[in-house]
């Protein structure tokens, strides 16, 4: 019976699939992130294992598991924590779990960020929660509206597509891009415009990251494009934390380079602060929204990538092709 190690509980209908398979399961019990020595020990003579984006899986991990494993299925649209090159040297397949279910969960998320930042929706509700609301005033709390507004895309994938679609079909807003490609799609459905990264940081009101986590684009938000953008606009990240130079960010909102963010993912994740001398200083900013890597957190999202997992684990499992192998 082949095995397959899973490194923590996911959706229940991706691990049917794999028991229906004929699979023997062993998961990973604790609801948090496994530790090295466990993970190390939990791979051993495993056929597959169904990892997570937390889940650092190197060099190490692939001789730990032996030549019994055919592969490694990402629960996660990103595989940045997986070492490809290892993988293709110990001839294992390396697969993420893409859908239309989480591009458009992550889409929503998104959106709802820029309506929250725009919209001054936290501070609104903190200011009520306070007791400090004593009556209607013409100048309590004014935000920003969307409509009319230019949204910038910076990568213009799936995700950052069904952003657009949010923003132009359903608020009226104009459309400019960055992206190594043109988007045709982006281009003729919704007015969409690609210029330089440059360009669109200067002329954006919201600037919303939607890249892989790459050598290239590390760091891609730093000091030099924070000083380009608008002081009224807005940035948004529901892709990668270290997309973002997190102490560059927070000089930038210190001096008020611009009207605020919204940060789904932290540089130096778990921690949402990679500086724990500074008391968590990015917790400290009225105009900074931050929600806990949760963009996909729906249960069809979920329940999506457990059977695209699922999926691919089986059809490597008998001698076929992945629904959806990693691809850089």
């Amino acid at each position: 019976m082949k095995s397959i190690f899973v490194t923590r509980k996911i959706h229940e209908a991706g691990l049917a699939m794999l028991k229906k398979a004929g699979y023997k399961l062993t998961i990973y019990p604790k609801d948090q992130i496994i530790d090295r020595k466990t993970l190390l020990a939990g791979v051993k003579g495993k056929d597959a294992v169904l990892s997570l984006l937390t889940d650092p899986i190197d060099e190490a991990v692939f001789k730990a598991a032996g030549p019994k494993l055919k592969i490694v299925a990402n629960y996660a649209v990103g595989f940045d924590n997986v070492d490809l090159k290892a993988a293709q040297a110990h001839k294992v397949v390396v697969t993420n779990t893409p859908s239309d279910k989480v591009n458009e969960s992550v889409a929503e998320h998104t959106f709802a960020l820029m309506l929250a930042l725009a919209h001054r929706i936290p501070e609104a509700d903190h200011f009520a929660k306070r007791g400090l609301y004593k009556g209607w005033s013409p100048t309590l709390l004014n935000g920003t509206d969307l409509n009319g507004k230019t949204l910038g895309l910076i990568g213009a994938g799936r995700i950052g597509s069904m952003v657009a679609r949010h923003a132009v079909q359903g608020f009226g807003m104009k459309l400019l891009y960055s992206d190594m490609r043109p988007n045709e799609d982006l281009e003729k459905n919704f007015g969409g415009r690609k210029v330089s990264q440059d360009m669109l940081l200067k002329k954006a009101d919201f600037i919303s990251l939607h890249v892989p986590l790459l050598p290239s684009t590390i760091h891609l938000m730093s000091t030099k494009q924070f000083n380009l953008m608008k002081k009224t606009a807005f940035l948004i990240n529901t892709a990668r934390g270290p997309v973002v130079d997190e102490k560059a960010l927070l000089k930038a909102l210190r001096s008020k380079k611009f009207a605020g963010a919204a940060l789904d993912v932290f540089e130096c994740e778990p921690a949402i602060d990679c500086d724990l001398r500074d008391n968590l200083e990015l917790k400290s900013f009225e105009n900074v929204i931050l929600t806990p890597h949760i963009a996909s957190a729906t249960e069809a999202a979920r329940r999506a990538m457990s059977e695209v997992a699922a999926q691919n684990i089986i059809a490597v499992l008998k001698g076929k092709k992945p629904l959806t192998p990693a691809k850089v």
